[in-house]
């Protein structure tokens, strides 16, 4: 697996990752209407260059496909984390995670986590502060803002 930073020839392979990786495994914890309001499939690719370029964004490749992505803004936000639904449980969102985290550097780090992705990230060393419902295109959808504080420096 190799991590790097990601490049605008990137985005449609991620908009697709994202779309199947939302269909597939978070389809565990969402309806299948709570899915379609997350990910319809129909994504301003422009947009979502913006913001990947305006964040710190890694891309992680294996034999030249993308596995996965995350991106992270300058205050430690993670905005988002999504690894191929093919590829789960490879260490490739640990791998993102980290990277992310030790390249913005924040004091603390924040994230929106579905109900899937909670584990994940409380094995990350994050904790839940709040759970929320959050409405995406009409329909409402549970999640949990979670947090982490960055280890203290020596």
């Amino acid at each position: 697996m190799v991590i790097r930073p990601y490049v605008t020839a990137d985005v449609e392979a991620m908009a697709q990752l994202f779309y199947e990786t939302v269909h597939t495994v978070n389809a565990r914890d969402y309806t299948p209407q709570q899915l379609d309001a997350w990910a319809d499939g129909s994504i301003d690719l422009a947009a979502w260059d913006r913001s990947f370029l305006a964040h710190y964004t890694l891309v992680a490749e294996e034999d030249g496909a993308v596995t996965g992505f995350g991106d992270m803004d300058e205050t430690g936000y993670l905005d988002r984390l999504y690894v191929h639904k093919d590829r789960q449980g490879r260490g490739i969102a640990t791998a993102l995670c980290r990277r992310l985290e030790e390249a913005v550097g924040a004091q603390r780090f924040t994230t929106h986590a579905s109900i899937t992705a909670k584990p994940f990230f409380l094995g990350q060393g994050y904790r839940v502060v709040k759970e929320q419902v959050v409405e995406r295109r009409g329909v409402l959808l549970k999640n949990f803002v979670m947090i982490k504080d960055a280890p203290a420096s020596i």
